[in-house]
Parts: C-alpha cells; sequence; structure tokens
C-alpha cells in the first residue's frame, strides 16, 4: 500500500479529533462512567473499528480488509490482558475513583505516541533485514510459553525505568491535588501522583507492545494497517476498563487464549520465513485461516471462562448452603 501523505495526515487528524472530544468529556464532569455509558462508548469504537474495516475491504480488498481485522481482534484481546495491569497500577497509587478516566485516557495517548515510534521503527527494520521475522517469531512463541507457564504467579507491579526518572527528576508530593499535575508548595513547584500514574500506565503499555506490535506484524507488514489497527484497539480501553472491570476475574482462560494466539502468529511468521527463503515445505497461511483461528479461540476460551466461573459460583454457593447444616447436626 503506497499511501499519499494526505491519508496519513488525514487519518491522524481525525484519530486526533475523536481523541480531543473524549479528553474534553472527560475533563469537563470528572467521575467513574456508568455502565451504560461504557457500553455505548465502547459499541461506538468497535463500530468505528467495523467501519473502517469495511471501508478497507471496498477501496483496498478483502487481503488487506482481513489483515486490518485479524491485527485490531489480536491488539484489542491483548490490550484486555493490559487492563489486570492498569487496575494494580491504580491500586498501587491510590487513584481517586472520579479521576481514574483521565488518568487512563491520557495513559492511552502517551501510549500511542511511543507505539507510533515503535510502529515507524519495526517497519522500517522488518523491510530491511527479512531475518528479523525469525526473531519475532521465536520470541512470540516463547512469550506464548512464558504466558502459559507464568499464568498462575500472582500479579505484581513494579516501577519501570521511566517512573524512576520521574521520581528522581521531578520532585513530587505524597497526596493528590484534585486532578492537577502540578502544585506550588512553599514556592516550590512540585509534581503531584497523578503526573506519576500517567507515565506508569503510559510506559506500561509499551512493554505490552513488545509482543502485540511483533504479532501484528506477523499478521500484515503495511505500517498503515499496523498503526491504525493499534490506534482503534487502544482508543475504546479506557472504557472498556470500567465496563469489564468487574469480568476480568471471570475470565479465567483469557492468557490461555492469548498465548495460543501468540504461538499460532509466532509459527505463522517462521513458516512465512521459510517459505520467502525457499523452503518448499514450508505454507504460507492465508489470511482468512488466520482470522479464523484467532476469533475462534479467543470465542472458545471466553465461553469457557464464564462456563467454569458459573460452575465455581454454584459450587462455592452450595458449599455455603452445606455448612449451616452440618454445623446444625
Amino acid at each position: 500500500m503506497n499511501l499519499p501523505i494526505w491519508v496519513w495526515l488525514t487519518t491522524i487528524g481525525v484519530f486526533a479529533l475523536v481523541l480531543a472530544f473524549d479528553f474534553y468529556l472527560v475533563a469537563r464532569n470528572p467521575r467513574e462512567p456508568s455502565f451504560r455509558e461504557c457500553t455505548w462508548w465502547v459499541l461506538f469504537y468497535v463500530a468505528l473499528a467495523a467501519a473502517f474495516g469495511g471501508g478497507l475491504l471496498l477501496v483496498a480488498g478483502p487481503a488487506r480488509g482481513g489483515e486490518f481485522f485479524a491485527g485490531w481482534i489480536t491488539e484489542y484481546s491483548l490490550s484486555m490482558d493490559n487492563l489486570f495491569v492498569f487496575l494494580l497500577i491504580m491500586s498501587r497509587f491510590s487513584v481517586p475513583r472520579q479521576y481514574r478516566q483521565k488518568v487512563l485516557l491520557v495513559g492511552i495517548v502517551i501510549a500511542l505516541l511511543m507505539r507510533g515510534l515503535f510502529i515507524a521503527a519495526g517497519a522500517e527494520a522488518v523491510s530491511r533485514f527479512d531475518w528479523l521475522f525469525y526473531v519475532f517469531g521465536a520470541f512470540l512463541v516463547y512469550t506464548a510459553w512464558k504466558l502459559i507457564g507464568h499464568e498462575e504467579e500472582e500479579a505484581e507491579f513494579s516501577e519501570n525505568i521511566a517512573i524512576r526518572a520521574v521520581r528522581r527528576v521531578l520532585p513530587a508530593t505524597d497526596v493528590y491535588h484534585g486532578a492537577r499535575l502540578t502544585v506550588q508548595v512553599a514556592g516550590r513547584r512540585l509534581v503531584t501522583p497523578m503526573l506519576i500514574v500517567m507515565v506508569a500506565i503510559g510506559t506500561t503499555d509499551l512493554l505490552f507492545a513488545l509482543d502485540s506490535i511483533p504479532a501484528i506484524f506477523g499478521l500484515t507488514r503495511e505500517p498503515y494497517l499496523v498503526f491504525t489497527a493499534n490506534v482503534f484497539a487502544l482508543m475504546g480501553l479506557r472504557q472498556l476498563f470500567f465496563l469489564i472491570g468487574g469480568l476480568l476475574d471471570r475470565l479465567v482462560y483469557l492468557s490461555k487464549g492469548l498465548s495460543i494466539v501468540l504461538a499460532f502468529i509466532g509459527v505463522k511468521l517462521i513458516l512465512e520465513a521459510l517459505h520467502h527463503d525457499g523452503v518448499s515445505w514450508a505454507p504460507e497461511v492465508p489470511i482468512l485461516v488466520s482470522l479464523g483461528v484467532i476469533i475462534g479461540t479467543l470465542a472458545l476460551t471466553t465461553i469457557a471462562s464464564l462456563i467454569k466461573s458459573r460452575s465455581d459460583n454454584r459450587r462455592a454457593a452450595a458449599q455455603i448452603q452445606r455448612e449451616p447444616a452440618e454445623v446444625d447436626n
């Protein structure tokens, strides 16, 4: 896709306008959004991504449209896994509930800017060095194995180098001052924990991009599709955080589903790299097959998670009912 510069500028401009309007709504009325409000916003962003993908199907053909949908679904699913860590960060910094929307939105904007640089560097690298696909493939398979092998460990949050640098360079207060990022105390200008937690959200997301960006490059090599899929995956993440916050604990098999997706894309990358290098037995995996595997795996793991959660709840309720009877006897 040799796109003219105006297409890139128009796309970025539209995304910026949508995010600016979203930020205006959050800044005007800081609060914790209702379930209904979050549902409508998530549906809006999903419909926006679906409309964009539909437009690609008509303009660029089914191959490009399929690559976008596969990349967007993969990035969106991996972004859901980010919500676990975002919840830990919010708890770690004791962010007031009415300001969590603003923290998430600014953190997501930081993440988008950093991902944009990461995508540009990655696109340039893979266009010059074909052997990087072997590295990406092996890394995704390793990440999938690690995700399965360590899924039972308790999740923790530790401050990364960017957060430690901000703390070291910029003196900070110990308490929040509303939604302000800086405050003047005894003649000194200090940053508040609000700025620290925004940096934490934005830079922590970049760590997740270390596996999500190679994953989407395994589905498409078009920088425009990689960029737009990432933006659409992150734009509705704020509302998704509040919408499925209580559902996260019920998606017990989400990590397994994501690990299967990452392992599949990793193997796909290696096979296609071998095919490109002239290995006759190595097949090219069609994008429709990739899309089917991704959607099917995530659907099955979601259904299995909800069934197991319901079964566990029933078992717990039955145990509670038995205990009083045993005490009476």
